[in-house]
């Protein structure tokens, strides 16, 4: 369980990563880049480390490896109405939504690979439900960009939560 850690006879809460993952220039597909935007405008505690993951793919297994806890945001096209926000904690790499094809490799295939590495340790994921992929679209369709409040919510939930 993450909980409080010691450096150097310090104890604080467990550093926590806050990645958002899509692709600005598909529309809506970018929601989980937008919405960390849209944090970084708000204060946030010193353990908090807020992260535009882009399209990393690969790349981004290093803060699975550097972070205990993670609150991953992205997209989903999973028949929900466009706009509806869903969290749930990923043990598995199965637990996430199907890539959606804007990003270099899906959010399962870079869990996987964390997994061969030595696993992960707590992981929320928040998406929000999208309907289309606008190729060369750096705007939100209106219930997404509406969605945006309810994703900060849930962030922050999760952060204030010692166990979410």
């Amino acid at each position: 369980m993450p909980g409080p850690i010691s450096l150097d006879g310090v104890t604080g809460p467990t550093p926590m990563l806050v990645l958002g993952v899509g692709n600005l220039l598909v529309g809506d597909e970018g929601v989980g880049i937008h919405a960390v935007n849209a944090l970084e405008a708000e204060k946030w505690p010193a353990h908090v480390t807020l992260l535009d993951g882009g399209t990393g793919g690969f790349q981004l297994l290093e803060y699975f490896q550097s972070f205990r806890r993670i609150v991953l945001i992205d997209a989903t096209r999973d028949g929900a109405p466009a706009g509806t926000v869903r969290t749930f904690r990923a043990r598995m790499p199965q637990d996430c939504p199907p890539a959606l094809g804007a990003h270099d490799i899906g959010l399962r295939d870079l869990l996987s690979a964390a997994a061969l590495l030595g696993g992960w340790g707590e992981l929320h994921v928040v998406t929000v439900a999208i309907e289309e992929l606008r190729p060369m679209c750096l705007e939100l369709s209106p219930p997404v960009a509406a969605a945006l409040a309810a994703v900060g919510a849930q962030v922050r939930r999760l952060v204030e939560s010692p166990e979410a």
